[in-house]
């Protein structure tokens, strides 16, 4: 019941928040989240899964982003808005944090899948092939003797 409530009351809180951020405001966060996936994969792909610049890729991709767009404002109207700049940032710094949580999870619980599939493991037991006494062909190979040629 507390957690509901926690929720209900949470809820409630960002409803008037929301109401009172300017619609504007609202495009650029969700501009930075969108350039800021592009950009964490494109660090993740060229830095092979690190997660320090998987996040460094998503705040640079809002960050690349959030400038050009304010460049062409100040072009066109004639106004640069740092928070409108801020608004994007935010947005590729909520993305890389919500990879890295995500990311860490899965690699804790690989890790885990791993030291539980080693233990069960019976690594004891090594078959030996008669490879001295018994001529090698693809039946044996395979795992069937060759009684079945004989027929």
């Amino acid at each position: 019941m507390q957690k509901i409530l926690t929720i209900l009351i949470l809820l409630f809180t960002l409803h008037s928040t929301y109401s009172q951020i300017e619609q504007d405001k609202v495009l650029h966060f969700l501009g930075g989240n969108l350039y800021g996936l592009v950009g964490a994969g494109v660090a993740n792909e060229i830095s092979d899964g690190d997660r320090t610049w998987t996040f460094i890729g998503a705040v640079g991709g809002s960050l690349l982003i959030g400038l050009a767009k304010e460049s062409i404002d100040q072009n066109q109207y004639g106004g640069w808005s740092n928070e409108d700049l801020l608004a994007t940032v935010l947005g590729g710094v909520t993305v890389g944090v919500t990879i890295d949580i995500f990311k860490k999870r899965k690699q804790r619980k690989r890790e885990q899948l791993f030291k539980d599939a080693i233990k069960t493991a019976d690594f004891s037991s090594k078959k030996i092939f008669p490879t001295a006494t018994t001529e090698i062909n693809s039946l044996l190979v395979l795992g069937m003797t060759t009684n079945v040629l004989e027929k």
